[in-house]
């Protein structure tokens, strides 16, 4: 008997075994944790762009106060 026969022979009796019990409320704890994750992730991505926002607006206010790109004036 090669190796791959033994394997699929083990599979096959675990297949036979009965399947545990699995209780009731499974799926409705399974449905809300995921529900919990998913307003997690979506409020952490809120929170990043508003952010996000933050910084490119604070960086447009500094770039229009100071002018960076321009030549500081000379001096006589």
């Amino acid at each position: 008997m090669s190796a791959h026969d033994r394997k699929e022979e083990e599979v096959r009796r675990m297949l036979d075994l009965g399947h545990p019990r699995v209780p009731p409320e499974l799926a409705a704890r399974a449905a809300a944790r995921g529900r919990g994750i998913l307003r997690a992730r979506r409020a952490v991505r809120a929170v990043a762009w508003v952010l996000l926002l933050i910084a490119v607006v604070a960086f447009c206010v500094w770039a229009a106060i100071e002018a960076p790109w321009s030549a500081p004036p000379r001096e006589p």
